[in-house]
């Protein structure tokens, strides 16, 4: 996965928004971060649904440094939810990463958890347990039934805005007023 390879119609570095509509309680109020999309299907991270689970945490079951770093671990999603999947602004690479824009790049690798455990981490990230994932043409059929509103993300929306403010934020950018949303159909 790299930038250089997104296509025209591909969703990468967008965010996903549930519409109010959306039937999986899953993804109710979700916010979705787009790392890859093309025609054999998607993966993102939801990005504003923290766990009650803390990085140091985690650290400290792998027994890795850094036991006290209190930030939350968020549920990137239904998919593989063992797995880990850390978003973060450009810097090093570790031994699994992958440029998604030019602002935000993914590890997978462990590399990354013992740097920030020590402090030697990227100066923004984000931990996911689990992600999002959508076979070829599903997420296109989401899309199409209003499940989904989209939105070009950003690493300042991503890595500085509250998990309990990016639903509003990224629907703000868009220029929606949740209040104003109804799910009925008229005619004019």
């Amino acid at each position: 996965m790299t930038a250089t390879h997104a296509n025209a119609d591909s969703l990468r570095h967008h965010f996903l928004v549930a519409s109010p509509w959306l039937a999986d309680p899953r993804f109710h109020g979700g916010v979705i971060y787009l790392c890859d999309h093309s025609q054999e299907g998607a993966l993102g991270l939801m990005v504003n649904h923290p766990m009650s689970l803390a990085l140091g945490e985690i650290l400290s079951q792998l027994e890795m440094p850094g036991a006290d770093r209190a930030e939350p671990v968020y549920n990137g999603g239904p998919v593989q939810q063992e797995r880990g999947f850390v978003l973060h602004v450009p810097g090093s690479f570790w031994q699994s990463t992958a440029p998604v824009a030019d602002d935000v790049w993914l590890t997978t690798s462990r590399d990354i958890l013992e740097a920030i455990g020590r402090g030697e981490g990227p100066s923004s990230f984000l931990v996911a347990l689990g992600y999002s994932g959508w076979a070829a043409g599903q997420l296109e059929e989401e899309l199409a039934g209003n499940a989904w509103l989209t939105c070009p993300a950003s690493a300042d929306l991503l890595f500085g805005t509250p998990p309990e403010k990016k639903y509003q934020a990224v629907l703000a950018r868009l220029g929606i007023d949740l209040n104003q949303l109804t799910d009925t159909v008229g005619h004019a």
